[in-house]
């Protein structure tokens, strides 16, 4: 394997440095071993210079050139919404700084394509944070479906209902909601951009790409431009099937988090963004097993490290832009009746 950055330590400059970088993502970079946090930018000087303070990052910006043209920084984490990953990628790509983009990759898988070529053409990776794919819980289910425990899997069903969240939407009728990832300008696809992308990477991640989609996404609520509920039809290339909900204006009691996995010989059941664990059932006299799981405590430290490994040519990250763009492409696909109007 190549080393993909000059030196032995991977350097982090991270734009964006807003509420994913306090626990899930950023402090992983000061513990993992040849890492280190150097420098972090936000719009807003005075917050970037409070997380600085606080962290122990040597250097803060307001502007992202200034961060990404830092002769300090060798890799770059984009912690931004999605309206701005195509921009900041291509900028950080130009400068020849390997980058770590958040989830969901961008808005469209326009943006990814060009996120892609941008990074290719300046000869740098592209890694995206779909951190399901190397959490213990989530391993565990990839190894009980490639072992066998279930036969041939056969379907696929994703179910996810929420309540509407009082952090994301007011619940006073006529006040405009403010949270980014209801705006389909910012979000690229709302609520359902924000969570079903994990769930749809996690299935390229099992069974590879999805080749055909059928959806239909709506706005039953009429409490923010977005879609707030998306059902759809899927079939991999393998010839594995798959049907999903998704539903943001539902009652608590209706609240439901599940992919169901289901095969000849018995069916897998996993919660996205619930408790760590997975339950198998079966037929046979032990017909029900579940299995739980240790969290770490920043959540996407796991993916981290391999970015790292991969940077300094020792281990592969099984999350790159080429992978993340197909999701984008999937969610795309489910709800674009609803978007191209």
């Amino acid at each position: 394997m190549i080393k993909k950055i000059k030196g032995d330590i991977v350097k982090w400059g991270i734009l964006g440095v807003g509420d994913v970088c306090e626990v899930k993502s950023a402090p992983a970079m000061q513990l993992i071993e040849n890492s280190e946090l150097v420098a972090v930018m936000r719009r807003n000087g005075a917050k970037a210079k409070d997380y600085a303070q606080r962290h122990q990052v040597p250097k803060w910006y307001h502007q992202a050139d200034d961060l990404i043209n830092d002769p300090a920084v060798n890799a770059i984490y984009i912690a931004t919404p999605p309206n701005v990953h195509e921009e900041l990628t291509i900028k950080a790509a130009q400068a020849g700084k390997p980058v770590y983009v958040e989830k969901p990759m961008a808005k469209s898988f326009a943006e990814c394509q060009r996120m892609v070529a941008a990074c290719s053409q300046s000869n740098v990776p592209l890694y995206v944070a779909y951190y399901r794919r190397m959490l213990p819980n989530f391993l565990k289910l990839k190894s009980l479906i490639e072992s066998g425990s279930i036969g041939k899997v056969r379907l696929v069903k994703i179910d996810l209902y929420k309540t509407v969240d009082p952090d994301i939407v007011s619940k006073t009728l006529g006040t405009m909601p403010v949270n980014w990832r209801i705006n389909p300008e910012i979000s690229g696809g709302g609520y359902f951009f924000d969570l079903a992308a994990h769930q749809l990477d996690y299935l390229d991640f099992l069974f590879g790409p999805i080749q055909t989609v059928n959806g239909y996404a709506g706005n039953q609520a009429d409490l923010y431009k977005a879609a707030d509920i998306v059902t759809s039809s899927f079939t991999f290339e393998n010839g594995i099937q798959g049907i999903g909900s998704w539903c943001f204006t539902v009652d608590e009691k209706a609240q439901k988090d599940e992919l169901t996995i289901i095969g000849t010989e018995g069916k897998l059941s996993i919660p996205f963004f619930g408790a760590a664990e997975i339950t198998l059932e079966k037929s046979g006299l032990n017909s029900k097993e579940k299995f739980s799981f240790d969290l770490p405590a920043h959540i996407q430290q796991p993916l981290i490290q391999t970015i790292v490994d991969d940077l300094l040519g020792t281990d592969i990250c099984p999350s790159t832009g080429v992978s993340a763009a197909r999701t984008n492409w999937v969610m795309q696909e489910m709800t674009k009746n609803y978007y191209s109007n």
